[in-house]
């Protein structure tokens, strides 16, 4: 199956860390910023960094922007870029816009103009906003440490029917789920004998590298 393509716009600190972390889950990021250096910074990182003024559309067309599964908009200290850029990326059809908002004004217009997604990197962190962004299935993402996260993933067929015994989830792939959701009803501690259902929410708890096993080889797209 096609990567996932991700253009980051704003590498500042939250652009930075979004196009750190898609790029070290082995997505193709295109690292987008009008300052040379930080373009410089992250060309070994991203799969291609270009300096580019995107508040002009002729330059985002002659990137294939429109071709990109989903843009993040980090532009941070011109919110009046980050809206004219948001607005560009709409009426060229951008598939999904997550923008960084600065504040409750600018949420109001990037609502308005049609954002997808709208985030605070001071009540959401770039790694966070990048795990949830990457998988359909990774619902939520909260990073414990370093190397530790608790996450939310949905089952799919391949898990449908099976119980938590016949997966042995624990001794594959090192990591322990710690809860489910179902409906209306969350089982805490759920014993052995318990059968997942397509649609439950994992609440998987574990080392970050055992976790994207997971996801990669049992919950992947």
């Amino acid at each position: 199956m096609k990567k996932k393509e991700f253009a980051v716009i704003g590498l500042g600190r939250f652009g930075g860390s979004v196009c750190r972390t898609l790029s070290e889950q082995g997505m193709e990021v295109l690292a987008i910023d009008i300052n040379e250096d930080r373009v410089n910074e992250y060309a070994s990182i991203a799969s291609h960094a270009v300096v580019a003024d995107s508040t002009d559309e002729a330059v985002l067309k002659s990137l294939g922007i429109r071709n990109f599964d989903h843009v993040i908009v980090a532009i941070g200290d011109n919110i009046q870029a980050s809206i004219l850029t948001t607005l560009i990326l709409k009426e060229l059809g951008v598939e999904k816009i997550t923008v960084k908002a600065t504040n409750d004004y600018h949420e109001k217009v990037l609502k308005k103009i049609g954002a997808d997604q709208i985030v605070h990197p001071e009540r959401d962190m770039g790694e966070r906003i990048a795990h949830n962004i990457i998988s359909n299935n990774v619902l939520d993402y909260l990073e414990l440490s370093d190397r530790h996260s608790i996450v939310e993933i949905v089952a799919n067929d391949r898990l449908h029917g099976h119980s938590l015994l016949e997966l042995d989830i624990r001794a594959k792939y090192g990591i322990n789920i710690v809860a489910i959701k179902r409906d209306n009803d969350i089982i805490v501690s759920p014993l052995a004998s318990e059968i997942i259902h397509k649609g439950d929410i994992l609440i998987v708890i574990g080392a970050d590298v055992d976790i994207d096993r997971f996801e990669n080889q049992v919950v992947g797209d």
